[in-house]
């Protein structure tokens, strides 16, 4: 299969028997229900309706989708309905986009402990923005976060990191004042929060909260890091990470809330690979372009076997209720309704955001929308209304897929195998 209708869901479907093979017993219960969802979306599998124009009688099925939010095709409906909110949000004030990256030293530990380890990256990442914007050497107010976690990288290993969109100013600790970030000489925006301080406060935050994790006895070692367990060899693990500088981006100002909207559409609702990055799948495997920024993020194509492409897709399974998108400072959810007033009131700007019910905790999986009148595509002139339902058709599994046997580790195994290159 070349091109035009190539799916993440094709791939999955031509390599599921070798895969689940090689690893159904070491999948959790969120991959194994993930590689279900993407095969069976927009299926027989999962029913849906008949349709049927009013004026010629041309009919037309159109089935259910999986609303599973790791589905490439499932994403755009909750991407829409959160903007929408979000739009109302926003301040005419200028923001950043800043990333937090976790050094490749603890990415296995973040594997085998994802809930807790990417929930500490959240909380470092967002303790060392509003520290720093709290200290009156750089700004001296509360500022708002928005943090997105992305667990990827473009050849679809493991890079879990964090993005943050960081309001350009805050409130002054009384509240009684909007604290706008300085500008320099020629009048441009800078960035208020100095990359180099960000990436050592991060680093000291981030290794204190883990260590507390341990000595707590909340992390897990399986496999071949069972030996991480001792406090010895978790100590020397911390050493190798600190050693360098961890990673903090921090890029340009942002032109106004019409760029912060087209940024949060590309960023918040994305999985780990979307099907217009596929070429072409043949003879087992499959072939799909990505970025080298390690090479002047020159594009390039990487060719990967069916088994090994949902190997990596699978990697970056979230634990079932994980929420992968937060707020902190003055947009917090506990008061950010409030908060947002006092900022506008002390921005002047005069229209409010109106009341609604509060936003729920993870915008993640939705259910479709009704469905309006379409016209119909045989005689353009009469609308397709629903007719009928469709039952739902599963189809056989084998035994290892439907296997709920406890998995040994709540993550894929790494190969033992180097990836193919290009």
């Amino acid at each position: 299969m070349v091109n035009g209708g190539l799916e993440v869901a094709d791939v999955f479907r031509d390599g599921a028997l070798s895969f689940l093979s090689e690893y159904g017993p070491t999948l959790s219960r969120e991959q194994r229900a993930v590689l279900r969802a993407v095969m069976d979306c927009r299926t027989p599998a999962l029913g849906g309706h008949l349709q049927q124009c009013d004026d010629c009688g041309h009919q037309r099925t159109q089935y259910n989708s999986c609303r599973n939010r790791h589905c490439p095709k499932c994403q755009a409906l909750a991407r829409a309905q959160w903007l929408e909110a979000r739009c109302l949000e926003l301040l005419p004030i200028p923001y950043f986009h800043t990333v937090f990256t976790l050094p490749k030293e603890l990415g296995p530990l973040a594997l085998q402990n994802q809930r807790l380890v990417y929930g500490i990256l959240f909380q470092a990442a967002a303790q060392t923005l509003q520290s720093v914007a709290a200290n009156p050497q750089h700004l001296g107010a509360q500022i708002g976060v928005l943090a997105v976690l992305h667990t990827w990288g473009q050849n679809l290993m493991h890079h879990p990191h964090v993005h943050c969109v960081v309001t350009g100013g805050g409130l002054s600790p009384d509240r009684s004042r909007w604290m706008a970030c300085k500008r320099s000489r020629r009048r441009k925006l800078h960035f208020f929060l100095p990359v180099r301080v960000l990436s050592a406060v991060f680093r000291g935050k981030f290794i204190e909260l883990l260590k507390r994790a341990f000595s707590q006895g909340r992390l897990n070692f399986y496999g071949k890091l069972a030996c991480l367990a001792q406090e010895a060899a978790f100590e020397h693990l911390l050493n190798v990470s600190v050693r360098k500088d961890w990673v903090v981006y921090a890029k340009r100002p942002f032109g106004g809330p019409e760029q912060v909207l087209k940024y949060l559409a590309r960023y918040t609702h994305r999985v780990a690979i979307s099907n217009s990055r596929l070429l072409d799948l043949q003879d087992g495997r499959v072939r799909f372009h990505y970025k080298d920024y390690a090479d002047q993020q020159q594009t390039k194509i990487l060719p990967l076997s069916s088994s090994e492409f949902i190997r990596r897709f699978l990697m970056h399974t979230l634990p079932s209720g994980f929420v992968r998108i937060r707020y902190y400072g003055f947009l917090a959810n506990r008061y950010r309704q409030a908060r947002l007033a006092q900022c506008r009131l002390l921005l002047g700007v005069k229209t409010e955001v109106p009341p609604g019910p509060a936003e729920p905790t993870a915008p993640t999986e939705v259910f479709d929308p009704p469905r309006k009148h379409e016209i119909c595509p045989a005689c353009g002139r009469g609308r397709l209304v629903i007719v009928d339902a469709v039952p739902a058709q599963r189809p056989l599994r084998p035994p290892f897929f439907l296997s709920r046997r406890p998995s040994l580790a709540p993550h894929l195994p790494t190969s033992s195998r180097a990836p193919p290159t290009t």
